[in-house]
């Protein structure tokens, strides 16, 4: 795997995600990275992401999937261009759609593990499938189609 994640490539004005925003000081923080033909992304839940007692809450598992996909969106977009994470203009997706389907219970007591696979990649959208893992068995799947921000929706200075 690589040292940096997907996420640490994103210019400043576009690291405030609650899900994967390396200056969001309260958010999640999230980190993907390439694993062979698979992204991968480990998250531990915190105590105060429950559900139900020892069950994680859906909606932290909707975000992992969600910003996990988005973060593999734009890693897959720019190897298809041939290009360096880092460089300009930036390569930022959103979400368009997110499915998730919730299989088993997700215990709250061990690491999460996110692999997403690209399904397709046709022009400005990427469609991302993800399975999320606890204790090796598959607790949800998701399906993200992110969608590339245009260039005059992103802030000025990450422009070219």
């Amino acid at each position: 795997m690589e040292n940096k994640a997907f996420q640490e490539y994103y210019p400043n004005d576009l690291s405030h995600c609650y899900g994967c925003g390396t200056l969001n000081a309260h958010g999640l923080q999230i980190k993907s990275y390439w694993d062979k033909d698979e992204s991968v992304c480990v998250y531990t839940p915190m105590p105060y992401h429950t559900a139900i007692p020892g069950i994680v809450y859906g909606g932290l598992i909707a975000s992992i999937i969600d910003c996990h996909s988005t973060g593999t969106a734009a890693a897959a977009k720019y190897k298809t261009e041939n290009r360096a994470m880092d460089t300009l203009p930036p390569l930022r997706f959103v979400t368009a759609s997110l499915n998730v389907n919730y299989l088993l219970p997700t215990p709250l007591d061990c690491p999460l593990e996110v692999r997403g696979k690209v399904k397709a990649i046709k022009g400005r959208r990427v469609v991302v499938e993800s399975r999320l893992i606890a204790d090796g068995k598959v607790c949800a799947t998701g399906e993200v189609v992110a969608v590339q921000m245009r260039e005059n929706m992103m802030p000025t200075n990450t422009k070219k």
